[in-house]
């Protein structure tokens, strides 16, 4: 398996580049991947779960060594997002593999369509944060991670600014901590089953770590206008294509 996913290796560079830009885990193009390369649904989401554990250990590293982060604000959402990811985790198993993409694209398809640019300047600060209201997105971010393999930053970024009104980039900065306190999580659970394969996951993981840390000390020099046109982007893209693989499993065990 690691032979055949050498020449995919790039790929994860652009994963990684995505993870610190966007604050996603880099399975949105982990997941497509092994399921090209030949993985079932379930261990091509459990070991995309694996690969994002290093990616976004390295995005993260960069903006707590930057101090971008306000410790309470962090700790709820990576409290949130661990306790989520445990349980998803485990409910995953008895889902079939044509629900499990069936269910990315209905959650890719909502995103699409209600991600807005918001260049409102009366944002909350960071401390007039809602802690609880950070720390269910975290939640949030667990079943993103815990059932369907991707990180959940697709849905904390835009649930949080247009929600709990905080700055895109500080939405993005704790997106990709509780992406990675709840891929750590999930991949505890996904290892322990069988259904993850760890050296696949570290290669595509190590790969893209390199690329996520030098995004994401760049972060601040991109527009507000332009990470939430490149978010719409990505979220109708896999949409449709979450969409087509799972009519396609589907139909295929009908017939």
């Amino acid at each position: 398996m690691l032979l055949s996913l050498l020449p995919y290796l790039p790929l994860g560079l652009l994963a990684g580049l995505l993870s610190g830009l966007l604050g996603i885990g880099g399975g949105l193009v982990f997941a497509p991947l092994l399921l090209v390369a030949g993985l079932d649904p379930h261990q091509a989401l459990a070991t995309s779960t694996l690969a994002i554990v290093p990616t976004t250990l390295a995005a993260t590293w960069t903006h707590l060594a930057n101090r971008t982060m306000p410790w309470r604000s962090a700790l709820a959402i990576a409290i949130g997002a661990g306790l989520g990811a445990g349980l998803f985790s485990q409910l995953s198993f008895g889902v079939k593999g044509w629900q499990l993409l069936a269910l990315q694209a209905l959650m890719y398809g909502v995103l699409a369509a209600t991600i807005r640019p918001q260049l409102d300047p009366e944002f909350a600060s960071p401390s007039a944060a809602n802690l609880a209201g950070i720390s269910a997105v975290g939640w949030a971010a667990g079943l993103g991670t815990g059932m369907l393999g991707i990180g959940g930053g697709l849905v904390m970024v835009p649930v949080m600014v247009r929600f709990l009104r905080l700055p895109i980039h500080l939405a993005i900065r704790f997106s990709t901590l509780a992406v990675l306190v709840s891929a750590t999580v999930a991949s505890t659970t996904f290892l322990t089953d069988g259904r993850g394969l760890l050296p696949v996951g570290l290669a595509l993981g190590a790969t893209a770590a390199l690329a996520a840390r030098w995004s994401a000390s760049r972060l601040d020099r991109v527009s507000e206008t332009y990470l939430v046109w490149i978010l719409r982007a990505l979220t109708m893209v896999l949409a449709l294509y979450s969409g087509s693989r799972a009519l396609e499993l589907w139909t295929g065990q009908a017939g």
